[in-house]
């Protein structure tokens, strides 16, 4: 192989548009330090396919990742990687032109969005939606795969590979720059008993709130003592217009208790260093999350279902509340008594999971080199 020129999209809409609007934009940032990695020193630029200027400030160092105009970069890239934002039919066929490899990488629940949209009325594709037919490869992080590359792969009609999901904690530790102890969880500073959190988005059923609320109900009901006060954020809305969440959540003793509070969106740092002491969480077929990563980075109490990631926090299985409930209560008290150990092993766990892994820049390296 040699080195390449790689190129990664991003579609920003503004140019001092928030890292925490969605996680795309971490994806792409993440995945080239990835690239950066390699032995061959691979030049990666972040190129934005937006009327959006990007010569002055971004929210991320230009001199970590260089960003450019999709059309000041496109008759000079070795491969074009479609993350953040599409190319056109036109810019495809320019860029097969001069022999440079498209890469589709997948990074969201495509099939779940699309299903949905198809037997509920959700718009997702009216204003047009361009099917790609020819990128050279598709890629996929290991959450998305068994569901989304079937179905991307039968539309795109190109090879499919699974490759690492990357994450690096410097997103993270720059939101919490101002925050009370760089916004990691410190027990003696804070409450008890703890304020139980769940932030699921509640977008679709891949993350909602009704499992972990359940949990959390498991575990006021055996311990009422031990938990403050339940707080559940994307959440609002469905209090206010939802009759079904209503009558269900006005079932469980935290809420009839008046201990239960249901809030708007939060970014997830500020809120943790002010409103919880401990984060539930619940996913169905998407078992690998920058949000659980930056709650056990920032040595929180995390009890969650997901199994690609099981070593962090505690791990209940599948949509079991009361063994989650369970979780709960032993990792309250453990996470109070000995936070450094817990924070120090979180960590070291998720190492593997950044570019200083030799595995993942390796991984990227042995697909790349089939065209180099």
């Amino acid at each position: 192989m040699k080195r390449l020129r790689i190129g990664i999209t991003i579609g920003l809409r503004s140019a001092d548009e928030s890292l925490w609007v969605n996680g795309i934009k971490q994806n792409a940032l993440f995945l080239a330090l990835a690239l950066q990695a390699s032995p061959w020193q691979h030049v990666v630029t972040l190129v934005n396919t937006t009327a959006v200027d990007v010569s002055g400030t971004l929210p991320w160092s230009r001199e970590r990742f260089p960003t450019a105009a999709l059309a000041d970069v496109i008759d000079h890239l070795d491969v074009l990687i479609e993350l953040g934002a599409q190319v056109d039919l036109a810019q495809t066929e320019r860029l097969r032109t001069r022999g440079t490899r498209l890469v589709s990488y997948c990074c969201g629940s495509e099939y779940v969005a699309g299903v949905e949209a198809m037997l509920f009325d959700r718009p997702l594709w009216r204003q047009g939606w361009f099917v790609n037919p020819h990128f050279d490869a598709l890629w996929f992080i290991p959450q998305v795969a068994r569901h989304t590359l079937p179905f991307l792969q039968t539309l795109r009609r190109a090879p499919a590979s699974v490759v690492p999901f990357v994450w690096d904690p410097f997103c993270l530790e720059a939101a919490c720059a101002e925050l009370p102890h760089q916004g990691c969880y410190v027990p003696e500073a804070r409450a008890w008993p703890p304020r139980v959190a769940v932030m699921e988005p509640n977008i679709n059923v891949i993350k909602t709130c009704v499992v972990p609320v359940f949990a959390v109900e498991h575990a006021y009901r055996r311990a009422p003592e031990a938990i403050a006060q339940l707080v559940v954020c994307n959440a609002l809305d469905l209090a206010h217009r939802s009759p079904e969440f209503q009558i269900v959540m006005n079932q469980l003793d935290i809420v009839r208790d008046g201990k239960a509070l249901f809030t708007d969106r939060h970014a997830t740092a500020p809120f943790l260093s002010s409103w919880a002491e401990a984060i539930v969480s619940h996913q169905w077929d998407n078992p690998l999350n920058y949000f659980y990563f930056d709650v056990a980075w920032l040595g929180y109490p995390l009890v969650h279902n997901a199994p690609l990631c099981r070593p962090l926090g505690w791990f209940y299985r599948h949509f079991d509340a009361a063994q989650a409930g369970e979780r709960l209560l032993q990792a309250l008290p453990a996470v109070r008594d000995n936070p450094r150990a817990y924070r120090e092993a979180q960590r070291a766990y998720l190492q593997r999971f950044t570019a200083a892994n030799p595995r993942i820049p390796a991984a990227y390296d042995d697909l790349l080199s089939a065209w180099f």
